[in-house]
Order: structure tokens, then C-alpha cells, then sequence
């Protein structure tokens, strides 16, 4: 029950950041087998060539639904253990905007704050998170987000 307590006390935190995630590195690799499970195979995104040549990117790029999709990567870097009886599910976003595209070879690392917190019933807690998504060396983030967490305690 500690882990639970522990991530109970998150309320504490409210309107805090919480911390920020390790840099991950998006790769070629990565945007391609994300291409294949999602059907989008854009040249963007898989073509090197054609993307520095024909795009104002200078190479691929991400997709933006992988770059979301590492928010899950991230949280890892700063949310506390859930106990074994415990799951966290995605809830959903409140607010989701793609602000810069990330660059194959780039990396990226994500800066978490929590917006609200609620007990929702025994074992079940629902947070909100204003996650931003920075690329190394850039000004402007690759991504804002409002994301919505479920956790809960399996009895």
C-alpha cells in the first residue's frame, strides 16, 4: 500500500511541477515501425532523401501521434511506482496542439506539472497533467498537451 499512499500524495502537488523526463532520442527506426503500425507512411516521416530535398525540414520527422505517444516513456522518468495491484490508464486529453515538428536524430525530454488531482472513490484517482514536450536545443516545444490519468487500486 505505500506505493498507493505515496502516489495518493500527489494531491499535495497540485499547480507544481513535478519534474522532467530523461532526453529520448527519436530515430529512423522508431518513426519507421511507428509508420508501419499506424499506417502512414508518408515521406515525411520515411524518406530521408525525398524529405531533405523536397520538405523545409531537412530530413524526416516525427509523427506527431509517436511524439505523443512518449508521454508514456516519460512519466516513468517522473510518477511515483504504482503498487502491483494497480493500474494507470490514458483517460484522454483536454487540450492537445503540435507546435514544432521533431527531426529524425533530434531528442526529446518532457516537462510535467499537475494541473488537478482527484480521489475519485476508493483506490481510483484521476490526474491532469499540463505536459510539454521541448526539443534539446530548440526554442519553440514540439508539443503542449493537457493529459488525463486514471489509476486504479484492483482489490
Amino acid at each position: 500500500m505505500a506505493a498507493m499512499e505515496n502516489y495518493g500524495s500527489l494531491g499535495g502537488k497540485v499547480g507544481q511541477e513535478l519534474g522532467v523526463s530523461q532526453w529520448l532520442e527519436i530515430t529512423q527506426d522508431q518513426v519507421r515501425q511507428f509508420a508501419d503500425a499506424v499506417v502512414d507512411h508518408q515521406f515525411i516521416h520515411v524518406d530521408p532523401d525525398r524529405a531533405r530535398a523536397k520538405t523545409s525540414f531537412g530530413g524526416t520527422i516525427a509523427h506527431g501521434f509517436l511524439t505523443l505517444s512518449l508521454l508514456t516513456r516519460a512519466s516513468h522518468d517522473i510518477l511515483p511506482l504504482l503498487p502491483s495491484r494497480a493500474v494507470a490508464i490514458n483517460y484522454g486529453f483536454d487540450k492537445v496542439r503540435f507546435l514544432t515538428p521533431v527531426p529524425v536524430g533530434a531528442r526529446i525530454r518532457v516537462r510535467f506539472v499537475l494541473v488537478e488531482f482527484t480521489e475519485r472513490g476508493a483506490g481510483e484517482f484521476l490526474a491532469k497533467f499540463d505536459v510539454t514536450v521541448e526539443i534539446e536545443n530548440r526554442d519553440r516545444p514540439a508539443l503542449v498537451a493537457q493529459w488525463l490519468t486514471l489509476t486504479i487500486l484492483q482489490h
